[in-house]
């Protein structure tokens, strides 16, 4: 990475922000410090092009999820215990299990995996624990981590509390222009929504994205990010609706793009396009909105 890369101290928590921002490939992540314990909330690219003795001694991570760009650095503290919900544990433990949380498809099966580890520093960590929704991490002097179970992006996808400085680490709940990801094998739409309308309830000081948006000061910020982020889901419905008008089929669909850009052409864009996809045909059959008017052939009603 040939940018500087910034850290912000807010007294007991250092963030450390990732490449332009924490643009993927690069994510924003946190240490936290306590008279007893410090903690790293996820390991990203960031922090292997530091080095670790950048960060210094680190007793345990854990894991907004098991993503590649959320635990590349993970080798770099081989002594830190290592966590994520128990949700996607298996993909901590070994490569197959973290192939099963992407579900690619066969052909690419073999150069996701290469990607895994030769980019992205993956090892098994056969030692590695699980966390739970509601679970406190006390690291002494009033200083704690709550864990919030916010699935969507992965059925494990947390975000954690930090006090007493009252920060809320949102993972990849980004609040990005590009909106929700819901496009791998263990994402889910519905999951998704849900994890967004819980998320209006919580009231924090300030609010960190693990991509592009960084820190927000303040719920009122918070929501507006939100509203524009969410947003994003009845934007691709209704345009798959007007789509629809005319009878389509999964396969129009994912060659229309409406998640990507026509233009991008990136490995792996059509099975996110068609998961995705999938997900919101799914929802306006089962809501009356879209009829199936021949075998895969789909109109809106």
């Amino acid at each position: 990475m040939g940018e500087s890369l910034e850290d912000r101290s807010l007294g007991c928590v250092t963030i450390l922000f990732g490449a332009s921002g924490g643009k993927y490939p690069d994510a924003n992540c946190v240490l936290v410090e306590g008279s007893n314990e410090r903690i790293l909330l996820d390991t990203t690219p960031g922090l292997v092009a530091r080095g670790r003795e950048a960060v210094g001694k680190v007793d345990r991570i854990l894991l907004t999820h098991c993503h590649e760009d959320h635990f590349s650095a993970n080798f770099l503290f081989p002594e830190a215990m290592v966590q994520c919900h128990s949700a996607d544990l298996l993909g901590l433990h070994s490569l197959d299990g973290l192939l099963e949380i992407f579900g690619p498809s066969e052909p690419r099966r073999p150069e996701l995996a290469r990607m895994l580890v030769e980019r992205f520093h993956f090892e098994p960590r056969l030692d590695a624990r699980p966390f739970e929704h509601g679970d406190v991490f006390d690291l002494g002097d009033g200083v704690t981590i709550e864990v919030i179970h916010t699935p969507g992006h992965t059925r494990g996808h947390c975000a954690f509390r930090i006090r007493p400085l009252d920060l809320l680490f949102l993972g990849d709940v980004d609040l990005s222009s590009f909106g929700p990801f819901y496009a791998d094998a263990w994402s889910s739409l519905l999951d998704f929504e849900a994890t967004l309308k819980m998320l209006r309830t919580l009231d924090a000081a300030c609010y960190l994205s693990g991509h592009h948006i960084g820190l927000l000061q303040g719920r009122e910020a918070f929501l507006a990010r939100l509203d524009r982020f969410e947003a994003r889901i009845a934007e691709r419905e209704n345009r798959l609706l007007g789509y629809l008008a005319e009878p389509h089929t999964l396969e129009d669909i994912v060659a229309h793009r409406f998640v990507y850009r026509p233009q991008d052409q990136l490995p792996g864009i059509d099975q996110a396009e068609r998961r995705s996809m999938s997900q919101h045909l799914d929802r306006l059959l089962n809501n009356g909105q879209l009829a199936e008017v021949e075998p895969g052939l789909y109109r809106s009603v």
